[in-house]
């Protein structure tokens, strides 16, 4: 007498239920690690991407004898004859300035991942430069007008990412870091500093925050900094 082999069977309700099951927590397990390995990953590549902006900046200040500002951008255009827009309300107004002047050669160190950007092109001739959506660090100036130098105070920030809707108050995004903010400084230390929960603020130690002046603080009482926002992605 014939025997149906067990292995012809299909599976019963039961089993295929236990089967998801143990996908579905696998996957609840697995999904979250690679999310934070993808966290980290771009986390680094902010890092080593402030530091080469700031290499640039240094190397601009030197020439120029501050980073770039209002007044820089009309040397530049009179030294460069660039075609590329040097306007004075972003951050990509201002390091289209390292560009025009050779400084960099290439969009990618301006890039950030977050949910205002996208990946450069790499085009930066005429309206193309670093166009909204390219640049992911806000710029600290000293003033709306006019930018710090190497000579100020070795702490005072220059950059800043994620900014919280590429906004200027100082607010940083918590989700995007883990709860970190990426910030240069002007002795070209770039570290991941905390953002505080309850307010957005990156903490630059001992309570401080970016914007913070006082006697007490990177800028003192002499100095009201503001942050130049990136331009977002369809903005």
């Amino acid at each position: 007498m014939k025997t149906k082999s067990l292995y012809a069977r299909g599976f019963t309700l039961v089993e295929l239920l236990v089967v998801i099951a143990i996908i579905a927590a696998l996957a609840g397990i697995g999904v979250p690690v690679i999310l934070r390995q993808q966290k980290k990953a771009a986390l680094s590549e902010a890092i080593s991407n402030a530091k080469e902006i700031g290499l640039a900046m240094m190397n601009f200040d030197s020439d120029y004898g501050s980073f770039p500002s209002d007044s820089t951008a009309k040397t530049v255009k009179e030294n460069t004859n660039t075609d590329l827009t040097l306007g004075t309300s972003s951050s990509n107004d201002y390091f289209r300035q390292l560009l025009a002047a050779s400084y960099c050669d290439a969009e990618k160190i301006f890039y950030v991942k977050t949910p205002y950007t996208k990946k450069p092109d790499n085009v930066i001739q005429g309206s193309k430069a670093l166009e909204n959506g390219e640049v992911g660090f806000g710029y600290i100036m000293a003033s709306m007008t006019e930018a710090q130098s190497s000579s100020g105070n070795s702490g005072r920030p220059l950059l800043v990412t994620p900014l919280l809707n590429a906004g200027t108050d100082g607010t940083c995004d918590l989700d995007q870091f883990d709860k970190k903010a990426v910030v240069l400084r002007l002795d070209h230390s770039a570290t991941a500093e905390t953002v505080r929960p309850a307010d957005k603020q990156v903490n630059l130690g001992g309570g401080k925050t970016l914007l913070q002046t006082g006697t007490d603080t990177v800028w003192g009482t002499d100095v009201t900094p503001v942050i130049k926002p990136p331009l977002k992605s369809g903005g």
